[in-house]
């Protein structure tokens, strides 16, 4: 064993890559490994997201239709029909409210209920929910049921 032959166990140093930018001797001076001029090479250079090299970027070239309503309130509906499906298959007694809807999964706790008047209803029931529609209303009523708004 002689001290100039001495070497690190094998994969314990990992060789660092070579330091650009340090001048000529070094073999990677001038413009360090960057290419001449342009935006890349300089300092401080970061592109944008979405950036397509100046082609008309994806969201700029897709057309854009209509206007979104921020302040819309979105209801969920319910027809008659399904009502009388549930009352049918003995899901739902004389009663519906907002926990009846949700235990039987038609609508979530934190959902506005609309009561639409497709269908028939042939069963007197008494419904509490957030908004009905005329013909609902007036079907609810005709089977002998009451619609209250909460």
């Amino acid at each position: 064993m002689e001290l100039h032959k001495l070497r690190p166990a094998e994969g314990s140093v990992k060789n660092k890559a070579k330091r650009k930018g340090r001048g000529q001797g070094t073999g990677k001076g001038g413009t360090a490994t960057r290419g001449h001029k342009g935006a890349k090479s300089r300092s401080g250079y970061s592109k944008k997201v979405g950036f397509e090299g100046g082609q008309m970027p994806l969201q700029r070239r897709v057309p854009k239709f209509g206007f979104t309503n921020r302040n819309r309130v979105e209801y969920k509906g319910i027809n008659l029909d399904t009502l009388q499906e549930y009352v049918d298959a003995g899901r739902i007694s004389d009663e519906v409210t907002l926990d009846v809807l949700v235990e039987n999964r038609l609508a979530n706790r934190k959902d506005l209920v609309k009561i639409m008047g497709r269908g028939e209803l042939k069963t007197a029931l008494k419904i509490s929910v957030h908004k009905f529609t005329k013909t609902a209303k007036d079907a609810i009523e005709k089977a002998g049921g009451e619609a209250t708004t909460l």
